[in-house]
């Protein structure tokens, strides 16, 4: 194998920013900004938006959608353009 092209995994925190859930794990992604973690080190932090903890999968909490489906919502947004074009 060569030497020096395999990635330097080290310790890094993510921290989902919707829900305030956090969880330190191994990356080879770079951060500027870090964070004192619960064994008292300093860790890189990398803020996501959605984790296992936000996401409507794994917490069962699915968003509403409206009534009308997608093709009824483009026809009445967009119908009469249609109707007025000759092809």
């Amino acid at each position: 194998m060569k030497k020096d092209i395999h990635p330097q995994y080290r310790p890094v925190v993510f921290q989902d920013i919707s829900s305030d859930f956090a969880f330190l794990t191994r990356s080879t992604i770079r951060s500027n900004e870090t964070i004192t973690w619960e064994d008292g080190q300093e860790y890189p932090l990398i803020k996501v938006e959605i984790s296992s903890a936000s996401h409507p999968f794994y917490t069962g909490k699915q968003r509403v959608l409206s009534s009308g489906g997608r093709v009824d919502q483009f026809r009445k947004r967009f119908g009469n353009m249609a109707k007025g074009a000759k092809r």
